[in-house]
């Protein structure tokens, strides 16, 4: 009886969780932490009181869980209560833990360099020069169809990433011809009837799916420790490193440029890397002051027609 309930529980929330369009990373990860709210309480969540969640968010802090894990784990249980369930008493306490604003590690041009320089296989070399030359995430750069690579505009075209926006990434000549080295010896066995622009740049080893980001993760960890590097930096840092590394050369946006639906790395999410001055206030610097009037001034306030007023802010 009670895996029924439960089970009926799921699917209704899989059906609310679908007709919102929540990606399929956002479903498991609400699932699985009603599975372990219904672990705790060994019943099913639907019978949950206040104080059951109480106990719940007591027993996330002492057993050491992470800020962010405990977070995800209380949006999960939300999205049921508020959603699923309809009680929006229960949803109410619960309650979220401000997470620490930290900077992420960066790695040097030099360090970036040595982990360039020791990936002597062609695959790992364009795999890492994708991620640092064009500042990519791990999920973009595995994801990579014929289709995306715009050799007229030395641009890459990202579709549906972060956040479900599209946006162009710059291409540099060097970049470029390392994809143009890696099609020439790129394995074509398994998608020799795939259309052209619909193959995968890298593919898998399951038949028409691409390479997962744990082998990429995999495969850079294997040359930063080949390359020395002793930060415990992960394959994300080269998204931060083109990012940090393009303010250090005075370029705040790239020529080809983070476009539409993307921002700087180094801003996305208010982690600045280098400190950035405020807009407008170069403008407001360098304006000129002008003289204060003085009364019998044209411009004096005490006079009833004098100038105009300072405009409004909102304005």
């Amino acid at each position: 009886m009670r895996t029924d309930t439960v089970s009926s529980l799921r699917q209704r929330m899989i059906e609310d969780m679908n007709a919102r369009k929540l990606g399929s990373h956002t479903q498991r990860s609400h699932i699985s932490s009603c599975k372990r709210f219904a672990a705790f309480l060994t019943r099913s969540p639907d019978t949950a009181t206040a104080e059951d969640i109480r106990r719940f968010q007591l027993h996330l802090s002492e057993t050491g869980v992470s800020i962010c894990s405990r977070n995800r784990t209380m949006t999960g249980l939300r999205f049921l209560f508020r959603v699923t369930l309809r009680r929006l008493d229960l949803a109410a306490e619960i309650y979220h833990i401000r997470e620490p604003q930290k900077i992420p590690l960066v790695m040097s041009p030099d360090e970036t360099r040595r982990l360039l320089a020791v990936a002597d296989n062609l695959k790992v070399r364009t795999l890492l020069g994708l991620g640092y030359g064009c500042g990519l995430r791990a999920g973009e750069v595995v994801r990579l169809k014929v289709k995306h690579i715009d050799k007229a505009q030395k641009i890459i075209r990202v579709e549906q990433s972060k956040g479900r926006k599209d946006r162009n990434v710059m291409l540099s000549p060097e970049t470029f011809d390392l994809l143009h080295q890696w099609w020439k010896v790129r394995p074509s066995r398994h998608d020799a009837t795939t259309p052209l622009q619909e193959r995968w740049l890298f593919p898998g080893r399951r038949p028409g799916k691409p390479m997962t980001t744990r082998q990429l993760s995999r495969l850079f960890h294997e040359a930063a420790d080949a390359a020395g590097i002793k930060k415990r930096v992960t394959l994300h840092a080269l998204r931060h490193s083109f990012a940090t590394h393009l303010l250090e050369r005075g370029q705040e946006r790239p020529a080809a440029g983070i476009t539409a639906g993307g921002g700087v790395p180094s801003c996305a999410g208010g982690r600045g890397y280098l400190p950035r001055p405020r807009a407008g206030m170069a403008a407001r610097q360098c304006r000129a002051r002008q003289p204060r009037p003085v009364e019998g001034d044209v411009g004096h306030r005490a006079l009833p027609y004098g100038s105009a007023r300072r405009p409004c802010r909102a304005l």
